[in-house]
């Protein structure tokens, strides 16, 4: 479903991505984790295509997002759902016009419809009775769920989750792997988790890779990065320092 090629991507003069290769087939839950800097973010962006890459290739379902119109790159676009870190919910509308909003600027759905749609969303995330409800007047992890709702409401093949869990209690950390978990059972999405969250992360991905200065330095099932001979992957996963600080920089 997705295929980066060679890309690489600088800014005044920083080199951010050196080179990432990596192939997310389709329907499966993918995670992609390293330290903070060392590109994620930059890579997601290139996937949503907010930003050119230098060099490289990004295929989506086959067509290459690097080298067609905006408007091609758009129609791509339909095909994705991106829940940000901070939700990225409208204060101004509830929590219903929140989720509500993909349906009434994209599509021709009638009220009845998106009301229909809306509520069956709502439900699936375990919040049918916060509709009513402003983004200000619920919890952290519940805007979590809000913006996962909004992020399906269009049934897409893709869905992207920029660190969903960062700054949540343990609780509600596993609450909302749990939600992805079963949201991707049962819309079938290929997913893509940025995180750093070690080692709850493994038990929801599929595939994992792990990032390390603009590069994917591996991939691979969980247990194959558990299980990794990597010094670098060893050190991110477990907390250990095994050798100078300058080494793992």
């Amino acid at each position: 479903m997705i295929e980066i090629i060679d890309l690489h991507k600088s800014f005044n003069g920083l080199n951010v991505l050196k080179g990432v290769n990596l192939t997310i087939a389709n329907k499966e839950l993918n995670a992609i984790i390293g330290k903070s800097g060392c590109g994620k973010s930059v890579l997601v962006k290139h996937i949503i295509g907010l930003i050119k890459p230098d060099k490289g290739k990004i295929l989506i379902d086959g067509v290459d997002i690097t080298a067609v119109s905006a408007e091609e790159v758009d129609k791509i676009r339909e095909k994705l759902g991106v829940v940000f870190q901070g939700g990225a919910l409208f204060d101004s509308m509830t929590v219903f016009g929140n989720v509500a909003f993909p349906l009434r600027e994209k599509t021709k759905l009638g009220k009845k419809e998106i009301r229909e749609k809306v509520l069956t969303a709502l439900e699936d995330v375990g919040l049918g009775s916060a509709g009513k409800k402003y983004p200000a007047e619920v919890s952290g992890g519940m805007r979590k769920r809000v913006a996962l709702a909004r992020a399906l409401i269009t049934e897409p093949k893709i869905v992207l989750f920029d660190e969903p869990s960062t700054g949540l209690d343990p609780i509600i950390l596993h609450a909302i792997h749990r939600l992805i978990i079963d949201t991707h059972k049962k819309y079938g999405f290929t997913g893509v988790v940025i995180s750093h969250e070690i080692p709850e992360i493994f038990d929801i991905a599929d595939r994992v890779a792990m990032m390390n200065d603009g590069v994917i330095v591996e991939a691979g099932t969980p247990e194959d990065i558990k299980n990794s001979a990597n010094p670098y992957v060893r050190q991110f996963i477990t907390g250990a320092l095994e050798g100078p600080i300058e080494s793992l920089a």
